[in-house]
């Protein structure tokens, strides 16, 4: 599990295919001896395990991770090549604070970038998802977006707005998002229960 609250922007350093599978060598500035093989982090909200890691490359740790073709077919990062700035987030520890909200990991598919807007203080950006997915947002709750968790402002049929402040664009890859990208879009688990819980009649 995680948290939607991004710890370290990592540099994807190269990426290799497999046949039908993926491995991406990453850098990050994460402690190497902290990183076990087998641990999951969150890649720009997904996640995936740690293959292996060694000391190195431009942030001081190396490590790879393998993206499986269902991974590939509902993210973005099938699409990602050297070079690209990855959102990263360790997975939640017993203990740790609970700053964003729950995030598995699992990514329910690609959201739509329909707008930017940067109004000085704060930046509107307004997405689109699948009709069949609109049902899980709602205005005041919760959404993770390329790994960050974010508060829904206003909802418009299958659209929606967040708005982000200065830090959040400095410190995760959000600066430089614009009109046209996909992202990562992972609805809130409550959201998720609550819709299924509805389906039933009540007994």
């Amino acid at each position: 599990m995680f948290t939607g609250i991004v710890t370290d922007m990592g540099e994807l350093v190269s990426v290799e295919a497999r046949g039908e599978v993926k491995t991406l060598t990453l850098a990050t500035s994460y402690p190497a001896a902290g990183i076990d093989i087998g641990a999951s982090i969150a890649h720009a909200g997904v996640c995936l395990t740690v293959t292996t890691v060694s000391e190195g490359g431009p942030r001081g740790t190396l490590y790879t991770v393998d993206a499986a073709p269902e991974t590939l077919a509902i993210t973005t990062i099938g699409g990602w090549q050297a070079g690209r700035r990855i959102n990263l987030e360790r997975a939640l520890k017993i203990g740790d604070e609970l700053g964003g909200h729950m995030v598995s990991g699992h990514v329910d598919c690609v959201a739509q970038v329909v707008s930017r807007e940067d109004l000085g203080s704060t930046t509107r950006f307004v997405f689109a998802v699948p009709q069949a997915l609109a049902r899980f947002v709602a205005a005041k709750g919760s959404v993770a977006l390329d790994g960050t968790s974010l508060t829904v402002n206003t909802v418009e049929g299958n659209a929606f707005s967040c708005l982000l402040i200065p830090h959040t664009l400095a410190v995760t890859t959000w600066g430089g998002v614009t009109a046209g990208q996909t992202v990562n879009f992972e609805a809130d688990t409550m959201a998720r229960y609550a819709a299924r819980l509805a389906e039933f009649p009540r007994g």
